[in-house]
This record gives structure tokens, C-alpha cells and sequence, in this order.
């Protein structure tokens, strides 16, 4: 083989190699993407059923235990996911300063562990206060409760779809950065390593899926 092939192996063994680091960077960079994108949701989610547990808490639907239980845990959530002008909108001020810490540490990144543990507490707060289903159906006798249990429910099923999408960009995202290549390369770059979001969302049995909280009525014998 004369060197002029040789020269010509060569150059296309070494575009063939950068073009592979290049498609294997984009990657990498579209899951980093990913990954944000997922955590922006789940943020709003998260920031949504807090929002209205605490709609719930002020409506004057629950007893004041309850409510004041319930208060608290939405206040934490809203706190901790930087939302605190939701807390200013939805929570009387009264109300306010009773839950209120005033040496409460500053907004919580939405996959740190507090913020975890803060989700989980509204969560088991909430499937406490949902328990009753004799109280629960109570409470869907009202008009506005039925609306704040409906608008609970599709923000709860929301929060578990959106934080499954995103461990899974995570755990995919994770793969690809174990690759000793992209290890060697440092293809990362200065990317924080993704990590999953943990929380307790498992649903309140007796509230009902989304979709199945109103039942379909039968059809009559001429339909």
C-alpha cells in the first residue's frame, strides 16, 4: 500500500473517530436537555399540588385540625420549591404567620433531599386528611370540594407521571455518562451529575383515579 493510501486510511479513521465523539456529545448534551426540561416539569407539578392543598386547607371545607395540618405540609412544599408568592396568594395572612418559621432555610433545589422529604410529608398529609371515604364524599358534595379534589387528583397523577419521565431521563442520561469514552473525554463537561427525584407520591386509595372520579352514567334502554 503506498503512503498516499495510507495518508487516506488514515484521515477517514480519524474523521470516522470525530464524528462519533461529535454524535456521542450531542447526545449526551439532548439527554442533559432532557433532563432539565423533565425537572422543570415535575417542578410545576410539585408546585401545582401544593397550590391547591393549600386552596383546600383555606376553603373552609375541612375541620380546623385539618386544615391547619394540611396548611402547614402545602406551605413547606411551595417554600421549598421556591413558589413563595403562591403562598402569599393562596394562604390568608392570618393564617400565614401561624405556620410560618421565620428562621426557614431559603427555597430548596427540587431534587435535594429536603425537598424530598417536604414532598413526601404533603403526601402522607394529605392521604391522612383523604382517608374517611365517608368524609371524602362529604367533601364532594360541596361544589368547590369536588372542584379542589378533581383539581387534587389530576395535579397528583401529574406529579407521579412527571417524576417517572424524569428518573428515567436520569437513569438514561446516567448510563451514557458511565461509558468509559465519555469518562476519558470528559464529554460532560462541567454538568452536575443528574440524579433522580425521590419522594413519596403514592396515591390517597380512596380519592380515585383521574378519569374515573365520575362515573359515566348507564346508558338507557333506547340508546
Amino acid at each position: 500500500m503506498r503512503w498516499s493510501e495510507v495518508a487516506l486510511v488514515a484521515t477517514l479513521a480519524v474523521v470516522l473517530v470525530l464524528w462519533w465523539v461529535w454524535v456521542m456529545a450531542s447526545r449526551l448534551d439532548r439527554l442533559h436537555r432532557k433532563v432539565g426540561s423533565s425537572r422543570a416539569v415535575v417542578d410545576g407539578q410539585l408546585v401545582r399540588r401544593a397550590t391547591v392543598a393549600a386552596e383546600l386547607a383555606t376553603s373552609g371545607l375541612l375541620d380546623p385540625v385539618s386544615s391547619l395540618i394540611v396548611a402547614e405540609a402545602a406551605w413547606s412544599a411551595l417554600a421549598a420549591g421556591g413558589a413563595e408568592s403562591e403562598v402569599a396568594t393562596v394562604l390568608p395572612p392570618d393564617l400565614r404567620r401561624l405556620i410560618t418559621d421565620p428562621e426557614a432555610p431559603d427555597a430548596l433545589p427540587v431534587d435535594g433531599p429536603d425537598r424530598g422529604r417536604i414532598e413526601s410529608e404533603l403526601s402522607a398529609t394529605l392521604r391522612e386528611v383523604l382517608a374517611d371515604p365517608e368524609e371524602l364524599s362529604a367533601l364532594r358534595s360541596e361544589p368547590a370540594g369536588d372542584e379542589l379534589v378533581g383539581a387534587l387528583g389530576q395535579a397528583w397523577y401529574r406529579v407521579q407521571l412527571s417524576r417517572r419521565f424524569l428518573n428515567e431521563a436520569v437513569a438514561q442520561t446516567q448510563r451514557v455518562r458511565r461509558k468509559p469514552v465519555v469518562r476519558l473525554l470528559r464529554l460532560a463537561g462541567h454538568a452536575p451529575w443528574p440524579r433522580t427525584l425521590e419522594i413519596d407520591d403514592e396515591w390517597p386509595s380512596a380519592l380515585g383515579r383521574p378519569g374515573a372520579l365520575a362515573q359515566p352514567e348507564p346508558a338507557g334502554p333506547d340508546a
